[in-house]
């Protein structure tokens, strides 16, 4: 596996003159807090080199935690000193909390409380009401992550994330940046909105994006309500091509979306982004804010691997949205859209990294 890293005081002039990023949030669709929590330094922690991983080597988190956070009661595993600097990790559509089985305990061993929260809709994470919509909107999930890190008085964290979670990852970084010490964010700035939704795409581009048609009908609703196992399969296959991941490692995964709201949080999630659907007005002023494009300014570093089959953006076509000290590492190696459990050293260490611009 090879990593080719470019440094924000040396970025190329392509990084600098990057195309409309209304396009490119178009592309991507298809209020700060105070909180008076102590927390562990996270400078405390040296900057060091992680193990060698074998990817795959760990399977299990063992028993699970559980807290009432928000509208949630959230499923997450906890690995690490309790009293070590928190790292929370957040993972994407159709994955779940094991894409972090391998990251999770190299970080731990370098003094690291690592976090890593069942997104609404996936594994043992339930909706407190019957009530509540299932909502998927990412100004949901992102208010998710912050009433998790109040209910756990979490005042600050490393955050890191692909896919849904890296769009997550980014709403929070961008609109409550005291509380992220550092960000890790797979295939870089993910945020967009309804507006930029509305931009045609190259077909090409389009033709990535099917599932998201698919989900816009009943049909597609009924036929992922059927076939959840054998959908989210051909997605891993089409998102990470080269990646020959066993059924073992697949149903690991896959029993979490066999949580009851799955299929209503994912439906809503690709609806709204093609302004099917509304959102909750108690989202409106978050996304409002996210339609401005806000930049980023915590330290950060974005990957992006070198066989990555899902739709994802350019860097040059981002890296202007990161205004603190950033990096942009390619993983190479035929490394597809689940980095962290197909590349666990390089996101291990882009964490570790990150803490430590």
């Amino acid at each position: 596996m090879k990593m080719t890293l470019l440094k924000s005081p040396d970025r190329p002039r392509r990084l600098r003159t990057a195309a409309p990023f209304l396009l490119v949030a178009a592309f991507l669709q298809f209020g700060a807090m105070s909180v008076g929590f102590s927390q562990a330094n996270a400078a405390d922690v040296p900057a060091s080199t992680i193990r060698a991983i074998t990817p795959g080597a760990t399977t299990s988190f063992g028993e699970l935690k559980h807290v009432k956070a928000g509208l949630l009661d959230v499923s997450y595993a906890e690995i690490g000193p309790a009293d070590g600097p928190v790292v929370i990790l957040l993972h994407g559509w159709p994955y779940d909390i094991h894409s972090y089985t391998d990251v999770a305990p190299a970080l731990a061993e370098k003094g690291y409380r690592v976090l890593i929260p069942s997104a609404r809709g996936y594994g043992d994470t339930r909706f407190l009401s019957t009530k509540t919509l299932r909502n998927g909107q990412p100004a949901a999930l992102a208010t998710d992550l912050i009433d998790f890190m109040d209910a756990l008085k979490i005042k600050q964290a490393v955050l890191g994330g692909y896919d849904w979670g890296a769009r997550t990852a980014d709403i929070v970084a961008a609109l409550w940046p005291e509380r992220v010490k550092a960000l890790v964010a797979v295939s870089g700035y993910l945020i967009g909105s309804q507006a930029a939704g509305k931009t045609p795409l190259p077909p090409a581009a389009e033709l990535q994006w099917w599932y998201q048609f698919y989900f816009a009908t009943e049909r597609g609703r009924q036929g992922y309500e059927k076939n959840t196992h054998d959908f989210a399969k051909l997605i891993w296959k089409l998102a990470s091509p080269k990646w020959d991941f066993d059924d073992a490692t697949f149903d690991r995964s896959a029993a979490s979306l066999q949580n009851p709201d799955h299929v209503a949080v994912s439906v809503f999630n690709y609806r709204w982004r093609l302004n099917l659907i509304k959102g909750e007005p108690r989202y409106d002023a978050i996304e409002k804010k996210l339609a401005g494009f806000p930049s980023i300014r915590v330290p950060t570093i974005t990957l992006e691997g070198d066989a990555n089959g899902a739709p994802h953006p350019p860097a040059e076509a981002y890296a202007k949205r990161f205004t603190g000290k950033y990096e942009y590492r390619l993983i190479s190696g035929g490394i597809g859209h689940n980095l962290p459990q197909e590349a666990p050293q390089a996101f291990a260490q882009a964490v570790i990294d990150a803490d430590h611009l």
